[in-house]
């Protein structure tokens, strides 16, 4: 069964609050699920971005459903699949496929120094187009437009592969050193490692720490040896590396407003 319809199910049978922040290029819902302990801090949760990563659509309604019942403080907007075209794309057969139903990576095409990561391309595809220009896709600005809206303390997006963090994106020394510690407390809380890419650009988390000054997080799922897209036999493996992520966020906002790092 597709994963889509397995969320469409999931979204259904939810009794939480739940809604559709919008659209994709093709008409498909792009589902939110709003799960509150208390009113702060709040953050965002998005996964599948990229096609090939829809592991992290399973890992989402996994997520949903541990802090639904066991999370203690915050409030999470979970977004399960940002690129529901994409993933379609995936499952009838091109494996690899990255991008959105136009041939977008979307990942390239926030308006964070857009264009000038080292593997960006300028012809539609696959991967790692950036597209016209910033935000020319529907699903980055549905994105945009609804973190805005939400104005976050810190956002997650979940990727595969490779079970690497990433943190950095030109921050200043206050905000670097701030994002560094959450960054290693989900090291510790995963056994994934902290990786620097200095030469990526363009991507949600990098438009989130530059335009919005919030710490942001890409957490690479799943082992680097498994190929795209991984089999769901590995969920379980991912979900438990990844269970205490969004609590152990939450936890470092907190003593942060405390000391006031």
């Amino acid at each position: 069964m597709s994963v889509l319809v397995q969320l469409k199910e999931f979204f259904d049978n939810f009794k939480g609050e739940k809604s559709i922040i919008g659209r994709s290029f093709l008409r498909k819902p792009i589902y939110c699920f709003k799960v509150q302990k208390s009113q702060y801090p709040k953050i965002i949760c998005q996964y599948s971005i990229h096609a090939r990563e829809y592991i992290t659509t399973y890992l989402a309604m996994e997520q949903i459903k541990d802090f639904a019942m066991h999370g203690k403080r915050g409030t999470i907007f979970f977004l399960p699949a940002t690129n529901p075209d994409g993933i379609e794309i995936c499952e009838q057969g091109d494996l690899l496929y990255k991008a959105n139903a136009r041939g977008v990576d979307l990942n390239v095409n926030f308006d964070a120094r857009w264009g000038t990561g080292k593997e960006n391309v300028l012809k539609k595809g696959g991967q790692n187009y950036i597209g016209k220009r910033p935000f020319s896709e529907v699903e980055t600005k549905l994105l945009r437009d609804f973190t805005l809206k939400v104005n976050p303390d810190a956002t997650i997006s979940y990727h595969s592969k490779g079970e690497e963090i990433y943190y950095q994106f030109f921050q200043e020394d206050k905000e670097e050193k701030r994002d560094r510690y959450i960054a290693e407390q989900i090291e510790k809380v995963t056994g994934y490692k902290i990786k620097l890419t200095p030469n990526s650009a363009g991507g949600y988390k990098d438009w989130c720490i530059e335009r919005l000054k919030i710490p942001a997080f890409t957490i690479e799922v799943g082992r680097d040896e498994l190929s795209h897209p991984i089999g769901k036999e590995h969920l379980e493996d991912i979900y438990k590396k990844c269970r205490g992520v969004s609590q152990a966020v939450i936890d470092a906002l907190e003593r942060l407003c405390k000391t006031n790092l």
